[in-house]
């Protein structure tokens, strides 16, 4: 039997009478109208994009200040021979200063200029004497152009950075190494907790928003402390401000602990609780000074013949 082709077709019917009248259409003939309302529910739905656009334009801009807000400081900062002998090299912007411990600088660009000053007023300048700073601060000032800034800290050891964002930072006596000019440096007298545990009586605070760098005599080590942490008083470098702390006896004030204390080389500790970071030093500069001072000179008071 000979074999006869079918050719698709679709049904439609047209208006017109009452039973409507039926028509076959071929392949070519539902392919474009399949093709022309498809153009017309791709055009509809880019209408409706179209409109959603000038929407979501207009919050664009609030998003952008949003993050420019919490964008850190614009001072790049190298450090160079961590942990040993760590040396903190700064790209000063054009037009920017940043404040540096005395006689801290190691090496700077020519055209950068520096002012020594007692930030904050004769009082602050006092006070953060007594936490075993200068009574001035160098202020290093990169005019026109941007320029570069090496600094040594007087001990060997690490350095570390620190960005803050409107809460405060505390740091041991000596600590502090530079900061960025918008940062405010003041003292915190630490009362009896501090003659107690041997240290400094007084704690450096550091305020504001901008960079901070602060130094130790041997490797800085970051913890997190979520409870409740202890430390030795002489290695303790800085912590956040969100972290409470007590000085006490290792195992508590008694008659026991003390002796065992004393005898086993422990002394007073430091006892964090809360949540924040803490920094604290691989060695202890006081155990240096204890170990070399049997073989420091003295002077002879007997008789020479």
């Amino acid at each position: 039997m000979p074999q006869h082709s079918v050719k698709p077709s679709a049904v439609v019917y047209l208006r017109g009478s009452k039973r409507g009248r039926r028509r076959e259409w071929n392949k070519k003939e539902t392919d474009k109208v399949l093709i022309t309302y498809s153009l017309f529910i791709v055009n509809s739905q880019l209408s409706t994009i179209n409109c959603q656009l000038p929407t979501l334009n207009h919050q664009l801009p609030t998003a952008t200040y949003q993050l420019s807000t919490y964008m850190p400081s614009n001072i790049s900062y190298t450090i160079e021979h961590s942990p040993s002998y760590a040396q903190l090299k700064l790209k000063i912007p054009a037009n920017k200063t940043v404040l540096v411990e005395a006689s801290g600088m190691a090496a700077m660009d020519s055209h950068i200029t520096l002012k020594s000053k007692v930030k904050g007023g004769l009082m602050k300048g006092l006070t953060r004497m007594l936490t075993g700073e200068s009574l001035f601060i160098s202020e290093f000032t990169a005019p026109e152009r941007s320029g570069t800034l090496y600094i040594s800290p007087g001990l060997p050891g690490d350095i570390q950075h620190y960005h803050l964002k409107g809460n405060s930072l505390m740091l041991q006596s000596s600590a502090f190494v530079a900061s960025s000019s918008t940062v405010d440096l003041d003292s915190k007298f630490q009362g009896l907790k501090g003659f107690f545990s041997g240290e400094s009586l007084f704690f450096m605070k550091a305020t504001g928003e901008g960079d901070i760098w602060f130094n130790s005599y041997g490797a800085i080590l970051e913890i997190p402390v979520n409870g409740s942490y202890i430390v030795d008083t002489g290695y303790i470098v800085a912590f956040e401000d969100t972290l409470k702390y007590n000085v006490e006896a290792m195992g508590g004030l008694s008659w026991t602990n003390l002796r065992t204390g004393i005898l086993g080389g422990e002394g007073l500790v430091c006892r964090f609780s809360g949540e924040g970071k803490l920094w604290i030093q691989s060695r202890n500069l006081f155990h240096l000074i204890n170990f070399l001072n049997p073989f420091r000179p003295t002077k002879n008071n007997g008789s020479s013949e």
